[in-house]
């Protein structure tokens, strides 16, 4: 990863300033602002990735006593396959056990192959389907879980 990539604390003002990678990434499923206010509002875990002052990525986590679930991650399609979605990823990891949590859990949409790949090379395995889970595209989500 570059080193002009820097990973910060998610903060209120970042929040208009993903929303265009939603809408770019998830189309129709994007998350809403109000959404993202919601996670920050419950003291959920979620960075921004940083170049310069441009967001090139972001990433969320949950964490509920022994469990955690990866709320979404996100990279600018541009930087996409730049170890941008790897740095986020560690670092969710990173606080999920800082956490304690001993499980990390995530939905991945059945025909996003090359986040199943990313999680698979940290060791997340397949556990089960969610069928219809996005929407309005009704796309089946694999449910992936890792033990640490």
């Amino acid at each position: 990863m570059s080193s002009a990539i820097r990973l910060e604390p998610l903060r209120w003002w970042h929040i208009e300033s993903l929303l265009p990678i939603e809408v770019d990434l998830f189309g129709a499923e994007q998350w809403s602002a109000a959404m993202f206010w919601n996670e920050l509002a419950n003291g959920n875990f979620y960075l921004v990735a940083l170049e310069g002052e441009e967001i090139v990525g972001y990433a969320g986590l949950s964490v509920n006593g022994r469990e955690a679930w990866v709320q979404n991650i996100a990279v600018r399609r541009e930087r996409q396959r730049h170890g941008v979605g790897r740095e986020l990823l560690e670092a969710l990891l990173a606080e999920s056990r800082r956490q304690g949590a001993s499980a990390v859990l995530l939905e991945v949409a059945v025909n996003n192959a090359p986040a199943q790949r990313l999680y698979e090379d940290y060791g997340f395995e397949q556990v089960g389907v969610r069928r219809g889970y996005y929407q309005p595209s009704n796309t089946d989500a694999l449910v992936m879980r890792r033990d640490d």
